[in-house]
C-alpha cells in the first residue's frame, strides 16, 4: 500500500464517523483502530471504506472497527492529537463487560502509573534542577539570599510544591473528571491562606472543626478528591437541568468538594499516607539492611512489571512527611549496576550487534539513569548479566541503607549526573562506596562469568529470557537476505482454511493470505526469521519483517484485544529479532476460552507485493514447526 498521510487522514477519518462527539472511546490492536461510538448510524461506512489507507470496517462487539494494517499506531497517534480529552484504551461498558477484572494490586499499579506517568519526566528534571542548585549553594557558587537563587528556586520547586494541582489534572483524566473543576480544588489544597491556617492553632468551618494539614507536595488527597469529584459531577448531571448544567455542575461540585476535603478526605488521607511514609521509615531506620537489599536488588525487577509504581506516592509522601525519602538511597545502587553489566558484555563480546548496542544503551544507563534498553536488549536475555546486577544492586543498596542514603526531591532519576541530589546524606562517602561496590560486582562477574564467547560472537545466537520480553539476534545478516520460501506453525492444533476463521477481515483475505490454527498449546513461536515489528502490550499480537521484506502476523484469538493482556505473557518486543521456533507469547488458553473468546492463531503475509503467491500447504492436524505456507517469489 501506497504511504499514507495519516495526520492528514485522521481528521477526514473523524468526520465519517460521526465526529469527535461521536466518539465515547478508542483503542487500537495490531491492524485496527478500533471506536467505541455513541451512535453508530452516523458513520459513513461506505465513506470510510473508500478512504485511502482504510482495508475495510468491521462492527462487531459494539466496536467499530476500522483496518489500517501494520501502521495503525501511525494513525491512532494522530486520533490521540485529535481527541486530548478522551481516555484512549479505554472501552466503554461493553469493553468492561468483556474484560476480566484485574486483581486489586494491578488495579492500584495502573492507576498510580496513569496518573504519575504524564508528569514523571518534568517531576525528573525539575528534581534534578533542584539537586544542582542546592549543590551550587553547598559549594557557594550561589548565594542563597540573592535574588537569581530564588528565581531558579522558584523554576525548580515550584513543580513539586504545586503537585496536587498537577495532579489534579492526570488524575481527571483518569476518573473521566473535568480536569479544570479538579484544579480549582487542588489549589484550594495549596491556596496562601489555607497554608497559613497550618499554625497549630483552632480553626473551624460552619462550627465544624477543621483539622489543618499541609497539602503541598500531597499525593493521595487529591487524587482521593478528584474520584469522589467524578462520581459527584455525574450526579450533578443526571439532576440539573441541561440549560444551567454547564456552570451549576462546576459551582456545586466546588463548594462541596473543597471542605469536604479539607474535613475529611485530606485528614484521613494524608494521616494514612503519613503512616505508611512511617512505616518505611521505620524499616530503614531498624533494619536498614533489609530495607537495602530488597529494594537495591529487586528495584528493577519491580520496574519491568509495573510494581515501581505502587512506590512513587510512598516516595513522593516520605519527602512530604519527613523532608527526605530513604527509599531512593538504594536504587542509585540497582541501576548503576544494571548499566555496569551491560557495559561489561560490550566489552567482554565479539559480536559487533551486541557492542553496537550495549555500547549506547548502557551509557543511558550511567548517565541519565534509563536502563530498559540494557536490560531487556543485553541483560535479560544473557540472564547472568541481570541476575549480576541484581545481586550488585541488593550489596550496594545495603551498605547505601546502612549509610542512610536519601534524597529530598521527588522524582530524581537515580544516575550519575544526580549525584547531587543524594549529598544530603548523612555518611556520603560510604553511600558512595556502596555504589561504586555495587558496579564493581556487576562489572567484575559479567565479564568474567557472564559473557559466553560462543553464543556472543557469531550469528547463531539465540536467547529469550524468560522472565519477560528481551532481544535476540536470531540469524545472520546474510541469512536474512535469503529469500522466505515457507512459513512453519507457530504452534501445534488443527489448521483450517482462512476463509473459515470467524473474523470477516481475515476470512475475506483483507489482510493477506495464510492459514488459521486452533491451537492445543498456549506456547507460541516464531514462523519465521526476521525482526519483531509490532508486538502488542496485550501479547495477542506481531508483526514479524523478514530479511527479504516479507511482512508476517501473528494474531491469537479472535478479539482477544478486550482481554487487555489477561492471560497472555508476550516473550518479545519490537526490534527484537527471531528465527523460527523462538518464543513469542505464551497463552492460557482455558482463561481465553472462559472468557468468551475463539482462540484460532492466524498467521498471514500482510505485504504480497512483489511476491508471486502465498499458498497454505496444509489443512487439519499440524505440528508445531511444520510448514504451513509457502511463499513463491
Amino acid at each position: 500500500m501506497a504511504k499514507v498521510d495519516y495526520a492528514a487522514m485522521a481528521p477526514d477519518l473523524l468526520e465519517r464517523i460521526g465526529g469527535g462527539e461521536n466518539v465515547s472511546a478508542l483503542s487500537h490492536c495490531a491492524t485496527r483502530m478500533r471506536f467505541v461510538l455513541k451512535d453508530a448510524s452516523k458513520a459513513d461506512t461506505d465513506a470510510v471504506k473508500r478512504m485511502r489507507g482504510v482495508i475495510t470496517v468491521v462492527q462487531a462487539g459494539g466496536q467499530y472497527q476500522v483496518v489500517i494494517g501494520n501502521d495503525v499506531p501511525l494513525l491512532f497517534a494522530q486520533m490521540q492529537a485529535l481527541l486530548p480529552g478522551l481516555d484512549a484504551g479505554k472501552g466503554d461498558d461493553d469493553d468492561a463487560r468483556t474484560a476480566p477484572r484485574r486483581n486489586p494490586l494491578d488495579a492500584f499499579i495502573a492507576l498510580v502509573s496513569a496518573i504519575f506517568s504524564p508528569v514523571v519526566w518534568t517531576l525528573a528534571a525539575t528534581g534534578l534542577f533542584k539537586a544542582f542548585l542546592a549543590m551550587f549553594a553547598t559549594f557557594g557558587w550561589i548565594d542563597r539570599a540573592s535574588d537569581t537563587y530564588t528565581v531558579l528556586n522558584a523554576a525548580a520547586d515550584a513543580f513539586i510544591n504545586f503537585l496536587p494541582i498537577v495532579l489534579a489534572v492526570t488524575a481527571a483524566r483518569h476518573f473521566k473528571a473535568n480536569q479544570f473543576t479538579a484544579m480549582a480544588i487542588g489549589g484550594a489544597l495549596v491556596y496562601p491562606s489555607i497554608i497559613a491556617m497550618n499554625d497549630g492553632g483552632s480553626h473551624s468551618f460552619l462550627g465544624i472543626p477543621l483539622i489543618i494539614m499541609s497539602y503541598t507536595s500531597s499525593v493521595l488527597p487529591i487524587v482521593v478528591a478528584v474520584w469522589v469529584q467524578s462520581h459527584l459531577e455525574r450526579a450533578c448531571d443526571r439532576v440539573i437541568p441541561s440549560a444551567f448544567r454547564n456552570f451549576m455542575t462546576p459551582w456545586i461540585t466546588v463548594l462541596v468538594m473543597v471542605p469536604l476535603t479539607l474535613l475529611t478526605i485530606g485528614p484521613l488521607t494524608t494521616t494514612v499516607a503519613n503512616g505508611i511514609a512511617t512505616g518505611v521509615q521505620w524499616l530503614f531506620v531498624h533494619f536498614p539492611l533489609l530495607g537495602g537489599i530488597v529494594i537495591g536488588g529487586f528495584w528493577r525487577v519491580f520496574v519491568m512489571f509495573g510494581l515501581h509504581w505502587g512506590l512513587v506516592p510512598i516516595m513522593t509522601q516520605e519527602i512530604t512527611t519527613n523532608g527526605y525519602s530513604l527509599i531512593y538511597g538504594p536504587i542509585e545502587a540497582a541501576v548503576l549496576a544494571q548499566a555496569a553489566a551491560g557495559l561489561a558484555v560490550m566489552l567482554r563480546s565479539r559480536n559487533a550487534e551486541v557492542r553496537e548496542l550495549a555500547g549506547p544503551a548502557s551509557l543511558s544507563g550511567f548517565l541519565a539513569g534509563v536502563t530498559e534498553p540494557i536490560i531487556y536488549g543485553i541483560n535479560l536475555p544473557r540472564k547472568l548479566p541481570f541476575y549480576f546486577g541484581v545481586l550488585g544492586g541488593a550489596v550496594g543498596g545495603a551498605i547505601g541503607a546502612l549509610a542512610g542514603g536519601r534524597v529530598s526531591q521527588a522524582g530524581v532519576f537515580p544516575s550519575l549526573i544526580a549525584l547531587p541530589a543524594y549529598l544530603e546524606t548523612p555518611h556520603f562517602t560510604l553511600w558512595l562506596i556502596g555504589v561504586i561496590v555495587a558496579v564493581a560486582i556487576a562489572f567484575t562477574l559479567t565479564f568474567m562469568f557472564g559473557v559466553k564467547d560462543n553464543a556472543d560472537a557469531g550469528p547463531g545466537e539465540r536467547a529469550v529470557g524468560a522472565a519477560g520480553p528481551a532481544a535476540t539476534t536470531g540469524s545472520s545478516a546474510a541469512a536474512d537476505a535469503e529469500p522466505t520460501t515457507a512459513l512453519v506453525a507457530p504452534v501445534g492444533g488443527s489448521a483450517v482454511p482462512l476463509e473459515r476463521v470467524k473474523d470477516p477481515v481475515f476470512s475475506s483475505g483483507a489482510l493477506g493470505n495464510g492459514v488459521g490454527i486452533v491451537p492445543a498449546s498456549g506456547h507460541l513461536c516464531a514462523p519465521a526469521a526476521g525482526t519483531v515489528i509490532t508486538a502488542m502490550e496485550t501479547g495477542h499480537a506481531f508483526g514479524i519483517r523478514t530479511g527479504d521484506g516479507v511482512e508476517i502476523l501473528i494474531h491469537v484469538g479472535i478479539d482477544t484485544v478486550n482481554l487487555k493482556g489477561a492471560g497472555f505473557t508476550p516473550r518479545v518486543a519490537v526490534g527484537d529479532r527471531v528465527i523460527a521456533g523462538d518464543p513469542l507469547v505464551d497463552v492460557d488458553l482455558e482463561a481465553v476460552r472462559a472468557a468468551g473468546y475463539d482462540t484460532t492463531t492466524i498467521v498471514v503475509v500482510t505485504s504480497s507485493a512483489g511476491l508471486g503467491a502465498v499458498v497454505p500447504i496444509v489443512d487439519g492436524d499440524v505440528r508445531a514447526g511444520e510448514a504451513i505456507v509457502e511463499i513463491d517469489h
